[in-house]
């Protein structure tokens, strides 16, 4: 028995950009237009008040809209490095930045990207009590792995990555042993529009776009769906299965395609 993404996809690809400037704008236009999904990780104490497109960083109140389909994360209401903070400071960078963001999307925020890459254990601890499933580090491991510790979600690789559409294609011809593959691409907007160079945002979408076996999906959406994963409640002889979360977890067994549905058992042996 092998898992699955929803509705039996193989393998998944997610991105995340981070700091909200006003490059988002033009990487979320390429996102829809190719199908992707995509995290978005702000500091709610930079965005622009006015949301006068030539400020630097998205508006307060184009949030909504501007990233419907997508995620909405936290970065630290200030981008302050949590390593020169104290408990009190690390608490409040948090929470305030989830909870202005929560005001202004409407919608719950439980996602977070450490600033500067900075995380340690103490940092993770206050994460989790105030609410955030995961967060991402700039540790690139140019592999497919979901993560073991969601708070210390190590991404696939940077957009600059010299080797990006390689591994896209590696991605798509992964072999059938590799359960549940994951690709996942960081960066920041403003650096497409720093440098000029949106081709390869453009170039990369193009690759990996229409693909049936690919779940095009959020940071948060891939925690939820491995956490329920992680929930399932096997018998000991590995003949049953129970699932107690909300959503349906989708796996193959025989060349079979098996959904098991929230609150479901499956009799594994039929």
């Amino acid at each position: 028995m092998m898992y699955l993404y929803p509705q039996g996809k193989k393998r998944a690809l997610t991105f995340s950009y981070d700091d909200g400037q006003k490059y988002d704008r033009k990487l979320v236009e390429i996102f829809n237009r190719y199908g992707m999904k995509a995290t978005f990780h702000l500091n709610s104490g930079t965005l622009s008040a006015s949301g006068d497109p030539s400020d630097m960083f998205v508006g307060r109140n184009e949030l909504r809209e501007l990233y419907a389909g997508h995620e909405v994360a936290c970065h630290g209401v200030w981008h302050k490095n949590l390593a020169y903070q104290s408990a009190q400071g690390i608490l409040r960078e948090l929470a305030e930045d989830r909870k202005a963001l929560e005001q202004l999307t409407g919608g719950f925020v439980q996602g977070l990207s450490y600033a500067f890459g900075c995380y340690s254990a103490e940092v993770e601890n206050i994460a989790r009590t105030v609410g955030i499933k995961y967060s991402r580090t700039v540790e690139d491991t140019k592999q497919f792995r979901v993560p073991m510790n969601f708070l210390e979600w190590h991404p696939t690789c940077h957009h600059e990555d010299p080797n990006l559409m390689e591994l896209g294609k590696q991605l798509m011809n992964t072999q059938d042993w590799q359960e549940i593959p994951l690709m996942y691409v960081w960066g920041h907007s403003f650096e497409f529009g720093n440098k000029g160079n949106w081709d390869l945002m453009e170039a990369f979408c193009e690759q990996m776009a229409g693909n049936d076996s690919i779940w095009y999906a959020t940071n948060m959406e891939i925690c939820d769906y491995i956490n329920a994963v992680r929930s399932l409640i096997f018998s000991m002889d590995g003949n049953r299965v129970y699932n107690p979360a909300l959503q349906t977890v989708w796996m193959s067994q025989n060349g079979k395609i098996l959904e098991c549905r929230s609150g479901e058992t499956l009799d594994l042996t039929k």
